[in-house]
């Protein structure tokens, strides 16, 4: 007995390219679109289960809904002499209305109840300057999202944040603001008594320069000392003297 055609609309519907170079993964998308009015199962099969990781290879899709399948094919020495003999197989079968066990429907399915569809692997290796340019694509694209990533993981972080612990942090901010505002008036406190050492040092040390002045002065102040303590004494002699 022939078995019912597909159900499933697949893109691409006969071939999943896989661009080179193969030194690293490379990943192609399968669309599985659901156009009936049932759930359908599927999974997703391959002559090479070794050479390749599929994400998901298998599960439940709603009725008008789609789901996106990733192929992985995983490093290879690449040579452009073998063709590739690799093929997937799409199998699916409409789910019961009262099914429980995705793997019971499958166990219990019939053969005329399954339904397949058959890709072939295409490998396509690029010229040279278009590889330079894919792979620098890659390393873009791979910078991009570790930075979203790491963006994301911050913006979790903040997010499991309480209240309360948000507020803590504010005002420990706060006071480390504070501290820093303290420390730097100290600083410039320092900084200005510094200033005010050096000064009076160079003071000191420039005063043995004018000392010749300051003795010149001395000597001239204590002669006139001296001439006014003679003057009062003959005047007092004088007085003295009439006064007898």
């Amino acid at each position: 007995m022939a078995r019912p055609e597909q159900v499933l609309l697949l893109e691409p519907q006969h071939e999943l390219r896989f661009r080179g170079p193969f030194t690293d993964v490379v990943t192609t998308t399968l669309k599985l679109a659901n156009p009936t009015d049932r759930n359908v199962c599927f999974k997703v099969k391959t002559t090479a289960p070794r050479r390749y990781c599929v994400r998901p290879n298998s599960g439940v899709i709603d009725p008008g809904t789609s789901i996106n399948v990733s192929v992985m094919l995983q490093p290879f020495d690449y040579d452009p002499n073998e063709k590739s003999k690799h093929k997937f197989m799409v199998q699916s079968l409409l789910a019961p209305s009262d099914m429980t066990d995705t793997e019971g429907v499958w166990k219990d399915a019939k053969p005329e109840d399954l339904m397949d569809s058959k890709l072939r692997c295409v490998f396509e290796m690029p010229a040279e300057n278009e590889k330079t340019h894919e792979m620098e694509s890659n390393k873009i694209s791979s910078s991009l999202l570790k930075s979203e990533s790491s963006t994301l993981s911050m913006k979790s972080m903040a997010s499991s944040l309480d209240d309360g612990e948000v507020k803590k942090i504010m005002e420990e901010c706060k006071r480390l603001q504070t501290e820093v505002q303290r420390l730097r008036e100290e600083n410039k406190q320092i900084r200005q008594e510094d200033d005010g050492l050096r000064m009076r040092k160079s003071t000191l040390m420039s005063a043995p320069h004018s000392s010749p002045a300051v003795r010149v002065k001395e000597e001239v102040l204590s002669t006139r000392v001296i001439a006014l303590i003679v003057l009062f004494f003959v005047v007092g002699v004088i007085v003295g003297k009439l006064a007898l």
